[in-house]
């Protein structure tokens, strides 16, 4: 499969049989600017909110015709399981920002996970239910998600085999969250890529988990 990391929170899956799966889409130019990343460019057949706020929840900037797949129910969409994990947007249950829906899905042999605007540090139990993981895309800019140590304790307890960071500042982004530098100190099995879209196949999965920093497509 292809992986696109378009900005934000927001990834383009391409299956091998051709099936797009869009995470998270954002309004462009949302948030009075604060959200700059351009406008969507390629239609998506399945669209995967985490919650509906307008950075994660814009499904109407997708072009093409998608299914969605939002709210805490699992669902089967194209052969595909989208297995709904409810959690929440902060540290106090949601009383603060709300709910937050992680998504774990079977694409080509490979289990993605997709943590949305993820508040808190997961239990065991959550832990459990998730269960293994060929690529997480985790937010690490803190404040409204996830910080960098937060983010790291849910790494650990995952051990993906990759990791993909999002939602952090960029030269796209006015809100004052941490660039991903932050959330890559001290990490040895960290990599630029130097691109926006990567290939992953069940066969090439490294052993280890390592951190993929993706470019913003855009």
């Amino acid at each position: 499969m292809k992986i696109r990391y378009l900005g934000h929170a927001s990834f383009l899956i391409t299956s091998q049989d051709g099936t797009r799966i869009q995470f998270d889409p954002y309004e462009p130019g949302g948030f009075d600017g604060a959200v700059a990343y351009g406008p969507f460019q390629e239609p998506a057949d399945i669209v995967v909110v985490s919650h509906e706020h307008a950075d994660h929840g814009y499904v109407q900037a997708v072009p093409g015709n998608p299914q969605v797949v939002k709210g805490p129910a699992s669902q089967t969409l194209r052969g595909i399981e989208f297995n709904r994990h409810p959690a929440y947007h902060d540290t106090s249950r949601g009383t603060e920002r709300g709910e937050n829906v992680i998504t774990s899905c079977r694409v080509d042999g490979v289990t993605l996970c997709h943590l949305g605007d993820l508040g808190h540090v997961l239990s065991d139990e959550e832990v459990k239910q998730i269960g293994e993981i060929g690529v997480l895309m985790i937010p690490v800019g803190g404040i409204f998600t996830l910080n960098a140590a937060q983010a790291t304790q849910v790494l650990q307890n995952l051990a993906p085999r990759i990791c993909i960071p999002m939602h952090y500042r960029t030269s796209k982004v006015g809100f004052p969250i941490a660039p991903v530098d932050e959330f890559l100190k001290g990490k040895e099995t960290a990599k630029h890529i130097g691109a926006s879209e990567v290939e992953v196949s069940a066969e090439d999965l490294p052993a280890e988990t390592e951190i993929w920093v993706l470019e913003h497509a855009l």
